[in-house]
């Protein structure tokens, strides 16, 4: 084992890092991974303007790429469906309704012009031998373009992952330009499926986008949708509608989908459904809203880093910038080494210099007369003569010396001296040139490349807010038992799947639960409703012990486990003599167990001066004798008379109508919308 521990480490180490940097994450300089770079590299060698056969470019890129067919096959669809680098022709799937793409030998592509004119350049490209050493394949693309974030990618190495979001091209270029002019950028994703998205926790790259789904009403009762969100299809899209629908959170009657080369999927509500409350539950239920996170990690000097979108499009600006440098420089230098090959040709013939070897007899002699022969017309070489120069004069046929054109000689001399000046100037103005070269970009294939998202604020609807109270819940106080199963209780609520419902026993315990099916509520209840989980809820509590010793307290109950018991008295050791609701301050007159020589047999306590406490705290001592009977006395009596209240608590309840069910009301309200009564369930 010993021996094998540093052979498998150095084997992973090196599998990791194949699939980090020759497999899943792309590269800074021209965005794209191995295979991508492959695909455009192959259509490039074998671009003649004409459509090839998508098997035969996944045939020729084998020759690159080690991975198979397949994956070959299935990056040129992903790439080709991003409509910027290559020109379909044929069926190549469908992006919005996740339709695959045909077979290989059925398709056809070619580059477009924008990868002709911006993804390649021989003189600048480096090349290393490919994997069988046969061929010749790019370290990189000398792209001119902010491809990493024109196509997005997402990809899963060893130890790490990328999601880069698609961006828009033209605004690119116009951030790019606001570089070079040293002004702030803001740029924002786009999306090839459209939609509505919300950029605030963007964050440049390092947060996440929110996407909707374009969605209009067309009247009360008909809803259709235009746009999905991307990493979605219209069919996973119907899917989600149709579980929401059929666990009741939305109310749809039909869905149809006319989805051709646009997206449209039309929905039929049900009765009594209304597009203005489906809509929100469309975004708060279904894929009609998601979630992306941007994650950004890119190979860079052949190391993967973490970067932010506008770091990356910093970077490609001054890569741009040293790009139209390179390509400026070697222009020039051949633009100079054609004004010195047009100089010693015009010399060459003008001056008769060919002349000079008609009666040489070896081929030293012949080189030494044309050297000795143009030697005095030094002074106007650019470039001083070589001998590379004197095999090449000697190379000029005699049909082109005798049809010799000196005044075409001279205008093509002009036209590159002109050449070079020009060339000359846009380098000593190299931020101006390239800023130049983008608007001519912008000028040329802005109008093909318009935003597709609609960027807009919007805040995540809340579930709670939008939920049918569509769950009809019973209560039955002979069994004891709730839930949606139980059919024979006198009170009925009707409730959403968020909301919750509390009840108080007589032994001190309480519970909050959901809409369930069935559950058994021990005790006599004291107190249920529906209970409100942002604001709480409040009592004031008048219990004795098992020794009969009185307490009081105030509680309010806000944070909760659902379905857990709590408990108001601890260990269940008493009973609850009076549940109050809210914050109570009415006055407790109190009588002792009477005993033999007791003089005292009676306290009073006024329920004002007690403090909120936690829920478990036994709270405040009322007397200090065992209690055998308390009597409450209300403050708020009419015509400022105390009132005598049974000890007995009372039960929060909802107003029953004729069949046991509450009216119309919903939560426990009754039925002209007001709150649910106070009856006794003794």
């Amino acid at each position: 084992m010993a021996n094998l521990e540093p052979l498998m480490e150095r084997n992973f180490l090196e599998y990791a890092s194949y699939v980090i940097v020759d497999r899943a994450i792309p590269d800074i300089r021209d965005g794209c991974k191995p295979v991508q770079r492959r695909i455009l590299q192959t259509m490039f060698e074998t671009d003649d303007g004409k459509f090839h056969k998508v098997a035969n470019i996944i045939g020729d890129t084998m020759k690159l790429h080690p991975h198979g067919d397949a994956s070959i096959g299935d990056a040129l669809v992903v790439l080709a469906n991003k409509d910027y680098f290559i020109e379909k022709q044929g069926n190549f799937g469908n992006i919005v309704t996740g339709h695959p793409a045909a077979a290989p030998r059925y398709i056809e592509c070619r580059l477009t012009d924008l990868a002709r004119e911006t993804m390649f350049n021989k003189d600048l490209t480096k090349f290393r031998p490919s994997y069988d050493g046969r061929k010749n394949e790019p370290i990189f693309l000398p792209s001119k373009l902010p491809v990493l974030l024109m196509l997005g990618t997402s990809g899963i190495a060893v130890g790490m992952s990328t999601r880069i979001l698609p961006h828009n091209l033209p605004e690119l270029l116009e951030a790019q330009i606001k570089i070079l002019q040293y002004e702030p950028i803001r740029i924002f994703p786009d999306f090839p499926t459209g939609g509505i998205i919300d950029v605030s926790e963007y964050d440049e790259g390092g947060g996440k986008v929110k996407i909707r789904a374009r969605i209009e009403a067309d009247g009360d009762k008909r809803i259709v949708i235009r746009e999905i969100p991307y990493t979605t299809s219209t069919e996973h899209l119907i899917a989600s509608i149709e579980s929401a629908a059929q666990k009741g959170k939305v109310k749809i009657a039909t869905i149809s989908d006319y989805t051709t080369d646009k997206v449209e999927i039309e929905l039929i509500l049900q009765r009594g459904a209304h597009a203005q409350d489906v809509i929100p539950q469309l975004y708060a239920y279904t894929d009609c809203e998601v979630s992306i996170t941007s994650n950004i990690v890119t190979i860079s000097d052949n190391h993967p880093v973490e970067m932010n979108a506008h770091e990356i499009l910093r970077f490609l600006t001054d890569r741009l910038r040293d790009q139209i440098c390179a390509e400026l420089e070697l222009r020039l230098k051949n633009l100079r080494d054609k004004q010195h090959w047009l100089t010693l040709e015009q010399i060459f013939i003008e001056k008769r210099v060919y002349k000079r070897i008609e009666e040489a007899k070896t081929e030293e002699v012949v080189n030494l007369e044309v050297h000795e022969g143009m030697k005095p017309h030094r002074k106007k070489f650019p470039q001083a003569l070589t001998d590379d120069d004197v095999q090449r004069l000697l190379e000029i046929r005699i049909r082109r010396i005798s049809r010799y054109d000196i005044n075409k000689n001279r205008k093509q001399l002009r036209d590159v001296l002109s050449a070079i000046e020009e060339t000359d100037r846009k380098l000593a103005a190299l931020t101006q040139t390239t800023i130049m070269y983008l608007q001519d970009l912008l000028a040329k294939y802005g109008d093909q490349y318009s935003r597709r998202s609609e960027i807009a604020q919007f805040e995540t609807v809340d579930r709670r807010a939008v939920a049918a109270q569509n769950i009809k819940v019973t209560y039955d106080p002979d069994t004891g038992f709730f839930g949606q199963e139980v059919k024979n209780g006198d009170y009925q609520i009707t409730m959403s799947e968020y909301d919750r419902v509390l009840f108080v026993s007589n032994d001190g315990t309480f519970r909050i639960v959901g809409p369930v099916d069935k559950i058994l509520v021990p005790g006599k209840v004291l107190y249920w409703d529906v209970f409100d989980e942002e604001a709480g809820k409040t009592f004031t509590v008048v219990y004795r012990d098992k020794e009969r010793i009185a307490y009081a307290k105030k509680v309010h109950i806000l944070k909760f486990i659902r379905e857990k018991e709590y408990e108001f008295i601890k260990g269940k050791q008493g009973k609850v003599d009076l549940l109050l609701d809210g914050d109570a301050h009415d006055d407790l007159i109190l009588y002792f167990v009477p005993k033999k020589r007791q003089r005292v047999n009676e306290a009073s306590f006024d329920l004002g001066d007690l403090e909120y406490i936690g829920v478990t705290a036994r709270g405040t001592r009322l007397a200090p004798k065992p209690v055998a009977r308390i009597k409450r006395i209300r403050k708020d009596a009419a015509d400022g008379e105390p009132q005598d209240n049974a000890a007995s608590p009372g039960a929060k309840t909802p107003k029953r109508n004729g069949n046991g069910k509450n009216g119309n009301g919903k939560n426990g309200k009754n039925g002209n919308g007001g709150p649910p009564t106070q009856t006794s369930l003794f």
